[in-house]
């Protein structure tokens, strides 16, 4: 690599770690205001919440469950004060299978659920939602919920109209004031319609609430659809729901019901019939649920808030350890090029060769990091393949080697015929690395990390235990003799976001990314630490067939010199100028006219005083208010064929336009190399 490349390098991790210092004062600023409005949204939320954790108990594993999380509508809507650390059992141990039962699917399945569900102890009745909190290792439900027992009674009320009106519908339709009575004890929104769709019945809640959507007040024997005036949006909507209670159905609908979109609504039908089955007509009840819709829609917002912030600090941590690791890399190519110096001046030139091999691994390796970074940040598909993992680790055991130091040894061993899996090499290595990380973290004073690969097979009891089929699997094991973890801790350790480390050290993802990683490949991980002794990462990978894929070493072949007929010209947009100057003397070196530029008006303006080009080959990210596609537009509006090439530092998706590519043009990855570079303009210039 020559120093003009190794300055570009430098000022390239320069941009990076200031970019790296910018994002972690924005994730300050915006973690401070965002659990200041986390913290004040969970305490005022009228909807009772609590997360809760299940332990195994006398009555058996998982019988049992301690809360661990409570807001103040907890005792509100339960009845229940200071609920935190408080047991299942010793709350209310008449009811504890009941609960368990109910939260334990959840937690076994993983599927939310919702149901409605009377309290023994306090006789309120409540609305319940659901689900798991994290992968099933973590044990832990969240629970959202509401008392709804004024509801609830009213249903209950109505029922017991709908009887009394099934024994007495003859007086009751006689006397409507009796009726309008009946109706009025319910604190629903209560309709009652015959056949033909006029009032029989309405209350005063109801009244008034048609009156604030539609600027009428409904009276007994009035046509509801002239009522409702012109809205036909809600007529079309609402008419369709009482004739299916009006043909014998009962239902509930909910929704925004009402000239108002803020106003939701939720609706229950039945049909109302006399004492022979004959049908009378229908009714309704309904509750005004816009504040439970809009808390709703609130803790989304307030997730989706918190979502932003853990990925600001994601992409933070995530960039300094890609700062980290390039400087290792950089150190690499460093010494090397000065080793390389020392024998060239000791006219050692037979020792040359291994060195610039190992300044090249090196900047590939930088190159793969960063394009590791730009696939977590689009959260780019899985791309498996037949992988000899032994194959693998031996060949990023350097890299191993220089990120955890010289205090801390590393062994690897495998079983002699060790079988292939099918997995995305390179999230693979990630992984990998991570789990290294994490030991050579835990080694404050030195040790031994051990990378392990062995075949196993899982009977169907074993496989049960690990939630996976009975069969062929390669268990992959990473382990340390460091300070290990605390059962508490240890059973946290794959939770998104959770770190035993100081603020700006870590962001918690590694182990819940690896956890990720191997679920999506078909796979399980385990932990196991001692306080004291050290912690194992079992990574079990389902044994794949099919021949392994062969891993492409970096092409070494020179470039082939040859004389392009015609002696194209090529115009070259590139504003780093030690790349600009190694590319314009590698294409004029094959015989090509090059002329080259460091933005895109330069070029443009080179271009009215000059005869069309061959081919553009210019970089994306461009100073001069013009990136790399608007100057192709540009040139390609006055030569709509010219042959267009872009070398970028992002991925290929960076040169899409609309989500195309257009016809004539090609893409190449920063860094690449000379040769690739000579080919693809080749294949562009032919083509």
């Amino acid at each position: 690599m020559s120093s003009r490349e190794l300055l570009a390098l430098r000022k390239q991790l320069e941009a990076l770690q200031q970019r790296n210092a910018d994002l972690e004062a924005a994730l300050e600023r915006q973690q401070d205001h965002e659990q200041d409005f986390y913290r004040f949204l969970f305490d005022t939320m009228d909807e009772g919440f609590c997360i809760i954790e299940f332990f195994d108990g006398p009555h058996g594993p998982l019988s049992d469950y301690v809360h661990v999380v409570a807001n103040a509508a907890y005792a509100k809507h339960a009845g229940i004060p200071n609920v935190v650390g408080q047991k299942l059992r010793e709350m209310v141990p008449d009811e504890a299978d009941h609960w368990v039962a109910r939260y334990g699917a959840v937690l076994r399945t993983g599927q939310p659920l919702h149901f409605e569900q009377e309290l023994v102890a306090t006789g309120r009745v409540l609305s319940v939602t659901t689900f798991r909190v994290g992968p099933l290792e973590k044990r832990q439900v969240a629970v959202l919920f509401k008392d709804v027992t004024e509801r609830r009674n009213a249903e209950v009320a109505l029922r017991q109209l709908n009887e009394n009106l099934e024994e007495r519908v003859s007086e009751a339709l006689a006397s409507r004031q009796l009726f309008a009575e009946l109706i009025d004890r319910s604190r629903a929104n209560v309709h009652v319609l015959d056949t033909g769709l006029h009032w029989l019945a309405v209350n005063h809640q109801a009244r008034e609430d048609f009156h604030s959507l539609y600027g009428q007040y409904p009276e007994v024997g009035a046509y509801m659809p002239t009522l409702m005036g012109e809205n036909d949006t809600d007529r079309d909507l609402i008419l369709p729901l009482w004739q299916r209670a009006l043909a014998g159905e009962q239902f509930t609908e909910s929704g925004p019901f009402g000239v108002d979109p803020e106003r939701h609504f939720e609706l229950h039908f039945n049909t109302l019939r006399d004492q022979q089955g004959k049908t009378l007509g229908a009714y309704l009840f309904a509750y005004d649920i816009s504040d439970r819709v809009h808390e709703q829609q609130r803790l989304a917002e307030a997730e989706k808030a918190l979502r932003q912030a853990q990925k600001m600090e994601a992409v933070g941590q995530l960039s300094g350890g890609i700062a980290h690791d390039f400087n290792n890399l950089l150190g690499g190519v460093l010494t090397a090029q000065e080793l390389m110096q020392q024998r060239l001046a000791q006219a050692r030139y037979d020792e040359l060769l291994p060195l610039l091999e190992l300044s090249s691994n090196s900047a590939q390796r930088a190159s793969s990091l960063v394009h590791r970074l730009l696939a977590f940040s689009r959260q780019q598909t899985l791309q498996p393949s037949s992988t000899r993992v032994e194959t693998l680790i031996t060949g990023m055991e350097e890299l191993v080697r220089r990120t955890i130091g010289p205090s801390i040894t590393l062994h690897s061993r495998f079983d002699a015929d060790l079988w292939p899996t099918f997995i995305d090499p390179p999230q693979l290595e990630s992984a990998l690395l991570n789990l290294c990380i994490n030991a050579r973290d835990a080694l404050p004073d030195g040790g031994a990390i051990e990378i392990m690969g062995e075949n196993i097979v899982l009977d169907s009891e074993q496989g049960n235990e690990l939630e996976l089929p009975p069969g062929d699997y390669l268990r992959l094991s990473v382990s340390d003799n460091g300070q290990g973890m605390s059962a508490e801790v240890a059973a946290r350790a794959l939770d998104p976001f959770f770190t035993t480390k100081r603020m700006g050290q870590g962001t918690g993802l590694g182990l819940s990314m690896t956890y990720g990683f191997v679920r999506q490949s078909g796979g399980q991980l385990r932990l196991h630490s001692v306080l004291g002794e050290g912690t194992r990462v079992d990574m079990y990978l389902p044994h794949h067939n099919a021949p392994e894929a062969t891993q492409a070493r970096p092409s070494q072949r020179a470039i082939e010199l040859y004389s392009p007929a015609g002696g194209q010209r090529i115009l070259l947009v590139e504003d780093q100028a030690a790349l600009r100057i190694v590319v314009c003397e590698v294409l004029e070196e094959l015989g090509y006219e090059v002329h080259a530029f460091e933005d895109g008006p330069a070029a443009l303006a080179h271009l009215d005083n000059s005869p069309c080009p061959d081919l553009l080959l210019s970089d994306i990210g461009l100073p001069g208010g013009l990136n790399g596609r608007q100057v192709a537009e540009r040139c390609r509006q006055r030569y709509p064929d010219l042959k267009v090439l872009f070398v970028t530092g992002y991925d290929e998706s960076a040169a899409l336009s609309d989500g195309q590519l257009l016809q004539g043009t090609s893409v190449l990855t920063k860094p690449f190399e000379l040769a690739a570079l000579a080919e693809r303009v080749r294949q562009l210039l032919q083509g």
